[in-house]
């Protein structure tokens, strides 16, 4: 199918801004990634570390979860469907306070080298690319699910949400550091 359409212009961002935080990192002292700002908040490692694995588990739960719903997709896929959404961790009283869920498995008793955050993470967003670009994008955009803190959603916002949740925390990053984080 390829990365074209919104579908690949998502995809790209993932890379863009992974690409874009690790340009930031790369004059940090590694002991830096591992230090905490304050007691119980996470340290830089630990958040790009915790994109990851939320990246992770939602591609997951699309592998498994849509079969079931693909063939009405496939069935509405001639039908227009919106593709963007607004910044969902930019709405007012939207819980951002579950990231434990999905906390990092590098910590600073268990840390990591960038190298190896940016690798497993971009791992991940080709695994995410893989899965997406195998699939046409009309029909992703017609399989519908439902994100209680969201509402309902297609596989193309889904992947957006996705992008906007690594922008949300890359961008915390850059304000901890005193940077520019320039949003894509």
């Amino acid at each position: 199918m390829g990365s074209s359409g919104r579908v690949g212009k998502f995809l790209d961002l993932y890379d863009t801004q992974l690409e874009q935080l690790i340009a930031m990192l790369a004059e940090l002292p590694e002991s830096r990634l591992w230090e905490r700002p304050a007691p119980k908040k996470w340290c830089i490692g630990e958040v790009i570390d915790h994109t990851r694995k939320l990246n992770r588990f939602l591609r997951r739960l699309i592998v498994v979860g849509t079969p079931i719903l693909m063939p009405l997709g496939r069935m509405r896929r001639h039908r227009p469907f919106e593709a963007d959404i607004d910044d969902v961790y930019q709405r007012p009283g939207f819980p951002s306070q579950v990231g434990w869920i999905w906390s990092p498995g590098h910590t600073p008793k268990k840390p990591a080298p960038l190298a190896q955050l940016q690798a497993e993470c971009a791992a991940e967003h080709e695994a995410i690319r893989r899965w997406y670009e195998a699939r046409d994008e009309a029909v992703l955009g017609n399989v519908i699910v439902y994100d209680p803190t969201i509402g309902w959603i297609n596989l193309v916002q889904t992947l957006r949400i996705g992008v906007y949740h690594d922008a949300h925390h890359f961008r915390a990053i850059a304000r901890e550091l005193g940077r520019e984080w320039e949003d894509n």
